[in-house]
């Protein structure tokens, strides 16, 4: 396969939390979420890493993101554009942001080198999770159209202050991912199950339901197809606001039958935090790793 690779995914502002995520250190001696990640990617395999960043961060934070990581990993920053977009399209006027997850993976095309692990860079996902995703690559030729998503049952993903968004995974008995449809507002009803809410309308959940925490392993012959579903979705005529998130991309890649996508299910303990009021859960969650021995006290030197 090629040197494996992680693409972190940083560009987000964090307008909704008030910060970024990315950066907020909330784990013992001032780490953060994206440090245990990229601790477990690199004991997967992972050598090189690839974070996607918005354009006002690639200056400052890129040569503090080399000294961090760079003593076992290879790294390359790329900026998230507003304006990379096929040959052809300009964005209008009005536009003021990019245009989701599938420009974001895009925009690291051109700096990865070998097949890949997509991350979020404001989420642990876990040593498990990381290792399933590596694992697949491994068996999987870099010429093939062949995805992976790692998939967690839904009720270790919920937040206890808030509702949440989550890609539920419609997965057949092989393993194989038939698509996804995406649930927003999910929250727990006691010990009955979930709800929330899909497009208007709502809908009730159990607790094993599977989802997707946007941790995908692809090959390099996914990225044209993913190149090709983000033109036809600037070409749909988008809203103003619309992004072109991965789940939605490789979904439609899906159902034309240009890739395969692979359920990589994992009882891995993904923590990260969707509101202010999760910090304080979830510092205490890292803290419980360190401790219990699971990561070492000083991750990266």
């Amino acid at each position: 396969m090629g040197e494996l690779n992680a693409l972190a995914l940083a560009a987000g502002l964090g307008r909704r939390y008030g910060g970024l995520k990315q950066r907020d250190p909330l784990g013992p001696g001032g780490t953060t979420l994206l440090d245990f990640s990229l601790y477990d990617a690199w004991r997967a395999g992972v050598r090189r890493v690839v974070f996607v960043v918005h354009p006002d961060m690639a200056e400052t934070w890129g040569p503090e993101l080399r000294r961090r990581y760079g003593s076992r990993l290879d790294v390359a920053v790329a900026a998230q554009r507003l304006d990379d977009l096929p040959p052809g399209i300009t964005p209008p006027a009005t536009r003021r942001h990019p245009w989701g997850t599938t420009q974001a993976v895009l925009a690291a095309r051109d700096s990865l080198t070998g097949c890949f692990v997509v991350l979020n860079a404001d989420d642990c996902y876990g040593p498990e999770a990381l290792q399933a995703a590596a694992e697949f690559l491994a068996g999987t030729a870099p010429e093939q159209a062949r995805a992976g998503v790692v998939a967690y049952r839904l009720a270790e993903t919920l937040s206890p202050a808030t509702g949440v968004n989550r890609a539920v995974l419609d997965v057949d008995g092989e393993g194989l991912v038939r698509g996804a449809v995406e649930a927003r507002d999910l929250r727990a009803v006691a010990d009955a199950g979930v709800e929330g809410r899909v497009g208007e309308h709502s809908v009730w959940l159990t607790r094993d339901a599977l989802v997707s925490m946007n941790l995908w392993a692809f090959t390099p012959a996914v990225l044209p197809i993913l190149g090709a579903e983000f033109r036809s979705f600037l070409e749909s005529g988008p809203g103003p606001d619309a992004e072109c998130d991965l789940p939605t991309a490789v979904t439609a890649a899906l159902r034309r039958g240009a890739v395969v996508l692979q359920a990589l299910a994992t009882d891995s303990r993904w923590c990260g935090v969707t509101a202010p009021a999760d910090r304080e859960r979830v510092s205490r969650d890292l803290a419980s790793r360190v401790g219990s021995g699971e990561y070492p006290e000083r991750l990266w030197t």
